[in-house]
């Protein structure tokens, strides 16, 4: 890893900051190789039970780095292939890896910003945030997967409203339209996620994974099918020794200590 992105792994919780504050944690390839790199070391890691995805300084992130991709629109070859090397990997290592993602918005989240954030299963955001699309100001459309993420948090006449006239929205508009799931403040933000993302890294992590697979299933299949998909996720775990521990120490009055197991 290169130090665009820093990792680092305590109690089972890998946190993925963006490391390029001077520059509102714009994209460079650099970094964006890193952020993707890093994400797939925590999906295959077993030691790793949940990830926390922030930034460092004033923005989460501002999306695509655009002075080092004005030079790949003067040369040669596909100036946007970088959605599909880049982009699209670092979404999809968020919502397919088998471990809940809790992303830490500690300032702007802006275009490919944005879809990260929203790729994340849980987002606490600084009460001082803001949440823009960007992406027709440049004359580009979505990507980052937010045509996806948006219309199913926000409805699909608010998405396309703010993908089509991007504007900032705040923190407190964010909790409403459900972006956010927790607004706190910014002073606080750090601490507030890291415990919410322990709480999941000492959780059911099996039970966490079977959750991220069924809503994804659901989001585009039928009740019927969704239904056949519960009770197979739900037969799983029903075997599963941290199932059971957590049932005998129900009826213990204890609290289970899961294991992911």
């Amino acid at each position: 890893m290169n130090d665009t992105v820093l990792y680092e792994v305590t109690d089972g919780l890998a946190t993925v900051t963006l490391n390029r504050p001077e520059a509102m944690n714009a994209l460079n390839v650099a970094a964006k190789e890193a952020l993707r790199d890093s994400l797939r070391r925590a999906a295959s890691d077993s030691g790793v039970r949940a990830v926390l995805l922030t930034g460092n300084g004033r923005a989460f992130c501002v999306g695509q780095d655009l002075k080092e991709h004005i030079g790949t629109l003067e040369g040669e070859g596909d100036p946007l292939g970088t959605v599909a090397l880049h982009y699209n990997p670092i979404v999809s290592a968020i919502t397919g890896m088998r471990k809940p993602v809790v992303a830490a918005v500690n300032g702007v989240a802006a275009g490919a910003g944005f879809g990260f954030a929203l790729a994340a299963d849980y987002r606490v955001v600084a009460d001082g945030a803001t949440f823009t699309t960007a992406f027709t100001d440049i004359a580009l459309t979505a990507d980052s997967g937010l045509s996806w993420t948006l219309p199913r948090v926000i409805g699909a006449g608010r998405a396309a409203d703010l993908l089509l006239f991007p504007r900032k929205v705040d923190a407190a508009e964010a909790e409403r339209l459900g972006i956010a799931q927790r607004v706190v403040p910014g002073a606080e933000l750090d601490s507030v996620a890291r415990e919410i993302a322990l709480r999941l890294a000492q959780g059911p992590t099996r039970s966490y994974a079977a959750v991220k697979e069924a809503l994804a299933f659901a989001a585009d299949h039928s009740l019927e099918e969704t239904l056949e998909v519960e009770a197979r996720l739900q037969g799983e775990l029903g075997s599963s020794a941290d199932h059971r521990a957590a049932v005998t120490a129900f009826v213990r009055k204890e609290r289970p200590v899961f294991r992911g197991e």
